[in-house]
């Protein structure tokens, strides 16, 4: 008896040899997927870091023109300014911190393909055990 894989091997090569190449498509796609949503969270968590930057570098510029004129007519200015880059901070690490879509967790696809190849394997059986009738088993008429 053979292992229900090196009799596929042996006896359908081709099939095996395309299911593998399925297999790496699938795989290939996966990563992709993977790695672009890894790159849109750190491209956003970048850009909330030069933001916050931003908005660091402004509110001191902020504090210094206010000190230097503190009966200036609109102080607003000097804060406001600031508040932009810092909501804009605030927005892109919410951004970065949310999942990238709806769609199924890294590399979920290719582990239920898995699973269910598996699980076909284990169920195959061999062609000498499939053909054998069961003890119990009865044929025509009754005796």
């Amino acid at each position: 008896m053979l292992n229900p894989l090196l009799q596929l091997l042996a006896l359908r090569p081709a099939a095996l040899a395309e299911h593998a190449q399925a297999y790496a498509q699938l795989a290939a796609a996966e990563a992709g997927d993977a790695l672009a949503a890894a790159l849109r969270r750190a491209l956003l968590g970048l850009a909330a870091l030069c933001a916050l930057a931003v908005a660091a570098v402004l509110a001191g510029v902020a504090l210094m023109l206010g000190a230097l004129h503190p009966t200036a007519p609109v102080p607003w200015v000097l804060w406001a300014v600031p508040a932009v880059p810092l909501v804009l901070a605030l927005l892109a690490g919410w951004q970065a911190q949310r999942p990238a879509g709806a769609g199924p967790a890294p590399f979920e696809v290719l582990r239920a393909q898995w699973q269910i190849d598996s699980a076909w394997l284990r169920g195959v059986r061999t062609p000498a055990a499939a053909a054998a009738p069961a003890p119990a088993e009865k044929t025509g008429a009754s005796a």
